[in-house]
């Protein structure tokens, strides 16, 4: 653990000093946190930690007196939903993968696509008095069930004795980034003329405020309705498999928020916990590496001076734009050769050499999570 003391806050982080080369960005983001005036103990950097807008992706901190809607971020609610199969990798050859693979593209709507007709989805049925959600009802109804862009993804991998698991990241598409925005700007309302706040991307919202609480359950709707819209997924991949002839069934399965903030007690304290690309490491938990790479089950060791928390992935090396333009086709060919995928023309942002080595991540954190399975892709739907 590397420990920073530039801020009123010491910001520790789960890395060794060669880990933090070109992150100057990111730590100066966890230095702002630390001088928040509402964090408390101290801010806990994952090893995925990478700049992000107002916090560092892969930071937590907790807060007493209100919440800062972007240290929850845009995709409130993104996550993981990992699933255990029946089947065997031994069942799955090369071109019944590209089979499953064009089939979950036909069933699943991808990037900035959305279903053409509303899917009447009963997760609708529960009332909301949110004002942005409620005007975002029926676009969102069109949008459950579709994997967005970006890193999100679906993968087929297999285990160490060749079992067949599933894995989904996504978020809560539109609907969470109009409740991020909507929140961000009131905390900005309310902060504008504070003094002691580092920056405006850190702007609060109050405790005593009434949009305090109506954050809160806006973002609680988006929880669920992120975690609606994997288990969707989830069962039209089953459909894809059933389709072309490979019928599974799921022997378990676990979801993985890593974007929300909840109240807990650290050391002592109630404080709003904000994981931003970070997991609560409780229980099961999955921590995937990036498109191509292996991905990890593990299981979370609680740890007090993580605030609980463990990394949500591999953490980016390079920014996306970056990414697009320093990388060819060729290399994007030859990195995913092995995996069953469509390689798109200028789109190379989440190519394996964009990330952090997956297993040093894991590494880093073994005080944090232990590993259970590690599991290697054998094909992908990119958002």
């Amino acid at each position: 653990m590397v420990i920073v003391n530039k801020g009123k806050l010491p910001v520790k982080i789960w890395a060794d000093p060669s880990d933090l080369k070109g992150y100057d960005e990111a730590i100066a983001q966890a230095v702002d946190l630390a001088n928040h005036p509402l964090a408390r103990q101290w801010i806990a950097l994952m090893p995925d930690f990478h700049i992000g807008y107002g916090m560092p992706i892969g930071g937590v901190v907790g807060t007493i007196g209100g919440v800062i809607p972007n240290a929850v971020g845009v995709d409130i609610g993104c996550g993981v939903l990992a699933a255990k199969t029946n089947l065997q990798a031994d069942k799955l050859g090369r071109q019944k993968l590209e089979a499953i693979r064009l089939k979950t593209h036909e069933l699943i709507p991808v990037g900035f696509r959305h279903h053409e007709q509303p899917q009447h989805h009963p997760y609708f049925k529960h009332p909301t008095k949110d004002p942005v959600i409620k005007t975002q009802l029926s676009a969102a109804d069109k949008q459950i069930g579709t994997l967005g862009g970006g890193n999100h993804f679906i993968e087929i991998q297999a285990d160490e004795v060749g079992q067949i698991w599933l894995m989904i990241h996504s978020g809560s598409r539109n609907l969470g980034k109009r409740v991020a925005d909507y929140y961000h700007k009131i905390a900005r309302q309310y902060t504008a003329k504070s003094p002691d706040l580092p920056t405006p991307d850190l702007a609060y919202i109050p405790t005593g405020k009434l949009e305090y609480q109506m954050y809160l359950e806006a973002m609680d709707y988006c929880l669920n309705f992120a975690q609606a819209s994997r288990q969707l997924m989830l069962k039209r991949v089953k459909s894809a498999f059933a389709a072309c002839g490979v019928p599974i069934t799921i022997k378990e399965h676990f979801d993985t928020h890593h974007n929300f903030a909840a109240m807990e007690k650290h050391h002592g304290q109630k404080l709003l916990i904000h994981r931003k690309g970070a997991v609560k490491a409780e229980g099961r938990l999955s921590i995937p590496g990036s498109m191509g790479t292996a991905s990890y089950i593990c299981q979370g060791l609680k740890s007090a001076e993580s605030f609980r928390s463990c990394s949500h992935g591999a953490g980016r090396t390079i920014g996306r734009r970056e990414a697009n333009r320093t990388f060819t086709y060729e290399q994007a060919v030859e990195a995913m050769k092995d995996i069953v995928f469509h390689v798109r023309q200028g789109q190379y942002d989440e190519l394996p050499m964009a990330y952090k080595n997956i297993d040093r991540i894991i590494q880093l954190q073994s005080d944090l999570a232990r590993p259970i399975h590690k599991l290697l892709p054998l094909a992908v739907v990119k958002g």
